[in-house]
Parts: structure tokens; sequence; C-alpha cells
């Protein structure tokens, strides 16, 4: 056997954890949203090179593999047409849903798997993630669904997912621990006040969708989504862009840390050029570390309770250019996890 930096046990030859670590140790970085390449095979080998410690299966830029389209397919009142756009049939929401692993809607998983598994040493930990129920309801809405009905297909259809990605992975990965994140960028919608479901019911439908995972989870709040919304559903991690819109939701961050939680920073902006040095994006991020600790966070917590990943995804970029943003994170989480050690030292842990 032999050890890695962070104690996990890896066997050189299966190249397995004998012992399943952390999932979440200080100093990770991980993918967020879709990769702008649509060669499954490519895409999986720059998610297993830029992150060992933390890969992410990577979505594809291809239309069946949209945020939506992909897990929306599970559904059989649900047709997805070319370019990843859904029609619905209402005379079948009383049909199961059937969650099916395509190359289709998901080449870059099961590319990412199968690369994972002929590796040396296989990942100790990999970063999964689905559309959101929030998100996927909002879509069945718009595509004419009442919205009672949609938000509780929806539900139903993260419910019949859950276990089908834990079993898929878990046979491929049996020792790695798993992080499963869920995107929702419709989150947006609750924050302005314009979502087709109350905010309470919200809060039950992405809780329960949580709740149906038995792996670590975490929620993806893009942009200027509703955070306060995402921590009532009670995710381990919360996932949002580095800006000073933190700051209205400071006290949403402290409680969030002070429960145990983990942020998933996403220090690495993915809507304006970010050049090729670490330097000013580490700035930012410690200038918003610092007004969040003057707003009532625990400084501790925020570095040792921390993974970094781009603030969204990075379909919209060349592939040169996510590669360097995701090349970035991980020089920016190696920072924060010199800070963390320094830090625990200097509390004496």
């Amino acid at each position: 056997m032999r050890a890695d930096r962070n104690g996990d046990l890896i066997s050189r030859r299966s190249g397995r954890c004998a012992l399943r670590p952390e999932v979440l140790v200080p100093g990770l970085a991980t993918a967020i949203g879709s990769l702008p390449l649509a060669d499954a095979h490519k895409a999986a080998a720059l998610a297993l090179e830029a992150h060992p410690r933390l890969p992410a299966a990577p979505q594809l830029a291809r239309a069946r593999e949209g945020v939506v389209a992909q897990w929306a397919a599970a559904l059989p009142e649900v047709a997805i047409a070319d370019d990843g756009s859904l029609a619905v049939d209402a005379t079948r929401v009383f049909e199961p849903v059937v969650p099916v692993f395509t190359q289709q809607a998901h080449g870059g998983l099961l590319a990412f798997l199968e690369q994972a598994v002929a590796m040396e040493h296989a990942p100790a930990r990999v970063k999964l993630q689905l559309c959101g129920p929030l998100t996927l309801g909002v879509a069945l809405t718009r595509a004419g669904l009442d919205p009672e009905t949609a938000f509780a297909r929806a539900g139903a259809a993260l419910g019949a997912w859950a276990p089908a990605l834990e079993a898929l992975v878990a046979s491929a990965l049996p020792d790695a621990a798993v992080l499963v994140f869920l995107d929702e960028p419709s989150l947006v919608l609750w924050r302005r006040g314009e979502a087709p479901l109350e905010r309470e019911a919200a809060v039950d439908v992405l809780s329960g969708s949580l709740a149906a995972f038995t792996a670590t989870t975490g929620v993806h709040v893009c942009g200027e989504g509703d955070l306060r919304l995402a921590y009532e559903a009670g995710p381990r991690v919360l996932g949002a862009p580095v800006s000073g819109d933190l700051l209205a939701d400071a006290d949403v961050v402290a409680r969030h840390l002070d429960a145990d939680g983990w942020f998933a920073w996403g220090a690495v902006p993915t809507d304006r050029p970010i050049g090729e040095s670490a330097d000013p994006l580490w700035r930012a991020t410690v200038a918003v570390w610092c007004e969040l600790t003057r707003r009532g966070c625990d400084p501790v917590a925020l570095r040792t309770h921390g993974i970094v990943t781009p603030a969204c995804g990075l379909a919209g970029h060349g592939p040169s250019q996510a590669e360097r943003a995701l090349r970035l994170a991980g020089s920016l989480a190696e920072r924060v996890g010199d800070q963390a050690a320094a830090v625990k030292l200097t509390v004496g842990a």
C-alpha cells in the first residue's frame, strides 16, 4: 500500500482505495457544469488530469447532454428533440420513470468511468452532477405541464436517477468517495420572485431530491440565484460564484459553515477573461473571505471547509480557455489547502 498526501490508502496493484477516504478535505478543486468538448474520451481525460484529487464526470457540448435534456429523458412523457428542447405528452405523467444511461445522453459520464477504471490508481474521490429538480420542474412547466405536476415529476425523476447513478458508479469504482451536485440555475427565478412554485414547496422539492442520495450532496447556485433557498434544503455543500453578491448572504454562509457545512468557491470567473495567473483570482477570493469574516463568518471555516471550482459551466468557452479555467481552479485549491494547513497549525489542530 501507499498513502497519498491526505492519508488515503491506495493499492498499487488494484489502484483502488483500501479504505474509503473522506470525500471533503481542504485543497480540492473540481469542475462545475459542462465542458466545450463533444469528444467524450477527450473530455474525460481532461477532467481526470486537471483535477486528479476530485475529478468531475464531464457533461459534453451536445444537445442531449444539456443540463435539462440529459436527465429529463427518463420521464416517459418527455420527448427530447435534436436541439435538446423538450416536448411533453401530459397523458403519460402517471407512467413510471425509467432511468437509462445512453451514449447519446451520458457519453461523458460513461467515458469518465471507463477511463477511471483503467487507471493504474483510480480516483479516490469523484464528483457527479445532475440537473436539480427545481430547474427540471421549471423546464417541464415551460414545456406545458401545470406547475404542481411538473415539480412532482421532476422530484420523481431525481428519485429514480439517484439510486441508478450511485449503482453505476459503485459498480465501476466501489471504493471511491462520491460527491453529487444538483445544478440549479433556475434558482435565479426564486430570487427575483418569478418562480412558478412557492418558496416553501420549492425547499421541500429540493430537499427531497437531496435525500434520495446516499452520497454527500451539494447544490450549485448560479450567478444571482437564491442561495438561501438552497441552504434551507440542507445540502452538505453550497456552491456559488465568488463575488460581492455573496456578501448579502453572509449570514447564510456563516450558518452553513457553523453547522459543519462546506462551500464550493466559484473562484474562477466564467463571464469574463481570466488571464494566465492565479494571483488576481486569489486576491479576489481572499478579499471576499475578509469581508465575510467582518460580517460574522468563521475565518478558519472559510479556509478549511472549502473546495474550489470555476464559477459556472464552461460550455461557452473555447477548449483551451476551459482547460485554463480548470487548471487555475487547481492552482487556487492548492493555495486553499496550504492556508487550511497553516490555520490548523496556528489553532493547534
